[in-house]
């Protein structure tokens, strides 16, 4: 149809009030959108009703040194273990040497050795590098290479790198020093060499620039000595000149630009499981601890005098990124700072209370001096060294949050207590943040938020990871929370996995969190990067190698959302997806984790009491079948026994898959290794069940839990343990959607599945500066949804922008393919009311100007 006249029919319809169907215009390359399989929707919006204001704050990063996000990634340095610092503490392969080689040309020779005497360069800069230099002619060169982070350093031609060494000689005439960067193939120099004397006996910073004259991502930097004698080298550094903001000491650029582009409200550092796990004694020479929780006083003046320290993740940490430069980098990209401190209880696995009122003072002080640091005057001690390190101007710390997912609240609190107190003596306008554990429910849940509701807390910072289910399930979950309580942090979130329908999820949840940002008033994705050669956890929201770059599907909605928040909420309906509610049904199974265990005498009964399943074990284990082809499974004295304590999950399965309203008794003892044992009913496959996991992680609780896709969720828990040798007699009955659980014959707990997991969701906006309404519509649904859109009066622009994500459930973005990223188009057709078809599996955001 020539657009003429379908403009005009537009107009005509507006007049007699009809109801239009809006088209994307042909030439924007909007998606194309489905003819069949649509499902009818209905979006009504109230602007002349009042929401919830959206704080300018409300979405923002959490950035933790997790997946190598640090050293050998937003941190730009490109030598690694520039310092020799590296430890088996910090990963049972390092050594002092790791990525260091020792090399010779023109016939030298020589040793080269760390050593960690008092020829050191300070106190916290502990070992360096001893070079014995054997002599030779002119040409002569005896020194040693580093070969950067995972596949080499990545130098582009035409760019300058900044180089610099701390370096003494016992030479009187000096020690002439060749540097020079190279391929990982030795055979292609990559810039011209750089050339220096080291003088004198007492240590002297040598700095210089290299310039690329080739490209690679395999590079190495080879520091090589003449002459003879011993020449000693620490903190050895290549810096690419071009950072971000072309700091020194500054982010790699690419990754810092990507980060940026979000537009965060709030950058919470460090972590994170690195805050509260560790020792909390402080550094101490020679004998500190080597993992010890981060504290901030580590990690600032002159980054050759900071301390190091072992990762959490199982790597070493530079303190190369300190709090001077988080700080720094919140201000670059314009959020709110948001540190955390720890709280002298550990969390993270290792679930530890410190009880020593001495060091709880020097941390509370530590915290006090913190905030003198960001906001202090550069008369205060520590305004002062702020000042010193290049930033006069105060910081203006707003939020401090005390502490990291502890598991024992109450320890936690009593602690988090007398933190609170001082700061908002000293500081009251300070926001200090409490937390409510690692899970989204639960007794520590329970407990950690009666203690933060009791007390008045003015924010709880609530961490999950969970499966694309819950997270449809879940988008009203903060519809009930008390508008009077504590605000919510929304820390730590996210679907477990990077394909587009877990983003899918995410985005339907986050209509949500905005529909309740009178209670939400924070909320970060995590984590936020990942080195795709160093991975420790996934999903991630922006990924890496040591030359470029790209964002998951999941940094496209969060940039989306984060790009387009508005100003306030109108509020909206929508109508509900046609989601008939089954039974639970499915096979049965047993399995263990790590962990050996025997079962006898299962029996499944129906509900009429026919029997359709017992096994005693007399005979063989010809009634079940290897659901995953592992552990070692086998009958023994007349029990079925799973003895490989290091299998996780080997699970067995046995009867039918249409099984329904069953009871499922079993006798369970676990034998021997770290948790309790697994039995699983509602069995589908092995990535769809329900199983009731007595003992689990690491036999601290116990809870039911339900697989979708292979992401899990938690539906009932309570904190049973399992001992050694003892049997259990375990009893699940299975009734429509509704299960009980009995452990020797007591009702041990219970719940009813029946949230509808909504696929179509969505929320309104206002942008005030733009006088625009924002509709974002998420349909994480493999049918389109043609839907009538109501706006309520509102005289609105026939042309609106449109933004779309769209892509396969299944579809991952990677270095070299980017599936799912935005599509921009004007929408035509838009009237007060008008009919949009959504496709299917897509976020879309409409941004419609408003005439008022």
């Amino acid at each position: 149809m020539p657009r003429t006249r379908r403009r005009l029919g537009l107009t005509i319809g507006a007049l007699l009030a009809a109801t239009v169907t809006a088209v994307p215009t042909a030439a924007t390359g909007a998606p194309a959108h489905p003819a069949a399989d649509t499902t009818d929707y209905t979006l009504s919006v109230d602007p002349a009703a009042k929401g919830p204001a959206i704080d300018d704050s409300m979405y923002g990063v959490f950035y933790e040194d997790i997946n190598r996000a640090a050293d050998g990634g937003l941190y730009a340095e490109l030598v690694q273990n520039r310092s020799f610092e590296y430890d088996p503490a910090d990963h049972a392969s390092y050594r002092p040497m790791t990525a260091w080689t020792e090399t010779a040309t023109g016939g030298a020779t020589g040793k080269a050795e760390v050593v960690d005497d008092d020829g050191r360069l300070n106190e916290r800069n502990r070992r360096y590098l001893r070079l014995s230099l054997d002599g030779g002619g002119s040409a002569a060169r005896y020194g040693v290479t580093n070969s950067g982070y995972t596949t080499g350093m990545a130098v582009k031609a035409g760019e300058t790198y900044d180089f610099s060494v701390w370096a003494r000689t016992d030479q009187a005439s000096g020690t002439p020093l060749t540097i020079g960067l190279g391929d990982g193939s030795g055979s292609a120099t990559l810039a011209r060499p750089l050339r220096t004397t080291v003088r004198g006996d007492r240590w002297a910073k040598y700095t210089g620039t290299l310039t690329a004259t080739a490209s690679s991502t395999a590079g190495r930097l080879t520091v090589a000595a003449g002459g003879g004698g011993t020449l000693r080298l620490d903190m050895v550094s290549l810096f690419p000149r071009d950072t971000y903001k072309h700091r020194p000491n500054g982010m790699r650029k690419d990754l810092a630009q990507k980060i940026a582009a979000l537009k965060p409200g709030f950058l919470r550092f460090p972590g994170g499981c690195l805050v509260n796990t560790g020792s909390h004694e402080a550094y101490e020479a020679p004998n500190w601890p080597r993992k010890r929780s981060y504290q901030w006083k580590d990690t600032v003046g002159p980054v050759e005098q900071r301390a190091v320290n072992a990762n959490f993740w199982g790597y070493n940490q530079s303190y190369g990124i300190g709090y001077y430069e988080y700080f720094q980098f919140a201000e670059d990209i314009g959020a709110m700072a948001l540190p955390v401190v720890p709280a002298l209880v550990t969390g993270c696995g290792q679930n530890k209370a410190t009880d020593d009122p001495a060091l709880l003072k020097r941390h509370i002080q530590d915290t006090l001096d913190l905030i003198e640091f960001a906001n202090g005057p550069v008369t205060s001690t520590w305004g002062k060294l702020r000042a010193k390190m290049g930033h006069p101007k105060p910081f203006g710390l707003t939020h401090l949050e005390v502490g990291n997912e502890e598991n024992l609240p109450d320890e936690f609190f009593a602690r988090f207590t007398e933190f609170r107190k001082a700061i908002e003596a000293e500081y009251p306008g300070i926001t200090v943040i409490s937390n409510a554990g690692p899970d989204d429910s639960g007794q520590t849940f329970d407990r950690a938020w009666a203690l933060n509701r009791a007390a008045g807390v003015d924010m709880v910072d609530e961490h999950y990871y969970n499966s694309p289910q819950w997270f449809l399930e879940n988008n009203q979950r903060y519809d009930s929370y008390d508008r009077s309580g504590p605000k919510v942090f929304l820390g730590e979130y996210a679907s477990q996995d990077n394909k587009w329908y877990n983003s899918l999820t995410e985005a339907a949840y986050m209509t949500g969190l905005e529909r309740n940002a009178d209670v939400v008033k924070l909320a970060s994705y995590a984590p936020l990067l990942a080195n795709e050669n160093a991975v420790q956890w996934r999903p991630d929201m922006i990924w890496f190698d040591n030359s470029s770059s790209w964002g998951s599907t999941s940094y496209e909605t969060q940039k989306l959302f984060m790009n387009n928040v508005g100003d306030e909420v109108v509020p909206s309906k929508a109508s509900a997806t046609p989601a008939p509610s089954e039974p639970i049904s499915g096979a049965v199974g047993l399995s263990t984790w790590a962990t050996s265990a025997a079962y006898d005498d299962v029996k499944v009964t129906a509900a009429d009491g026919s029997t359709l399943l017992s096994d005693d074990f007399s005979g063989d284990d010809g009634q079940w079948a290897k659901a995953t082809g592992t552990g070692s499974w086998t009958v023994r004295d007349g029990a079925y026994v799973q003895s490989d304590t290091a299998a996780e999950n080997p699970m067995v399965t046995a009867g039918d898959k249409t099984w329904r309203d069953y009871d499922l008794r079993v006798k369970a003892t676990k034998r021997s290794g770290k948790e309790g044992f697994l039995i699983a009913f509602g069995v589908k496959d092995t990535g769809n069940y329900y199983w009731w996991n007595l003992g689990g992680w690491g036999n601290t609780r116990s809870a039911v839990e339900k697989a979708v896709g292979g992401a899990k969720q938690t539906m009932v828990e309570d904190g049973t343990k399992i001992e050694t040798g003892r049997a259990y007699d375990a009893r699940v009955e299975v009734r429509g959607r509704q299960v009980t659980l009995y452990l020797d014959g007591k009702k041990w707990g219970g719940f009813t599945d029946d949230k509808v997991a909504e696929p179509f969701r969505q929320v309104v906006t206002r942008d005030k500066a733009t006088g625009e309404l924002i509709v974002k519509v998420v349909n994480a649904q493999s049918t389109a949804a043609r839907t009538r859109i109501d706006l309520g009066g509102e005289k609105v622009a026939r042309t609106a922008r449109l933004t779309t994500l769209q892509g396969a459930p299944d579809a991952v973005n990677t270095a070299s393919e980017q599936p799912v990223t935005p599509v921009r188009s004007k929408l035509d057709g838009v009237a007060n009311t008008f009919t949009y078809t959504f496709p299917a599996d897509s976020v879309t955001f409409m941004r419609i100007k408003t005439k008022r």
